[in-house]
């Protein structure tokens, strides 16, 4: 199967989702669950950039 993907505008997505996970980190300092998410999450965000803004850095 062949697709299109629009690699930037993934990125700039991805880059989003960073900036939000950011900021819920800020807002909840005090609360443990929300920490100890939002590490997994950043785990995760971090292998989206693994897998699709470095090939948009190189596209670029």
């Amino acid at each position: 199967m062949s697709t299109n993907l629009d690699v930037n505008a993934v990125d700039k997505k991805i880059q989003s989702i960073r900036q939000i996970a950011s900021e819920l980190k800020e807002i909840g300092r005090e609360c443990p669950a929300l920490d100890r998410n939002l590490v997994r999450l950043s785990a995760s965000i971090k292998m989206l950039e693994l897998n699709f803004s470095d090939v948009a850095s190189l596209d670029a």
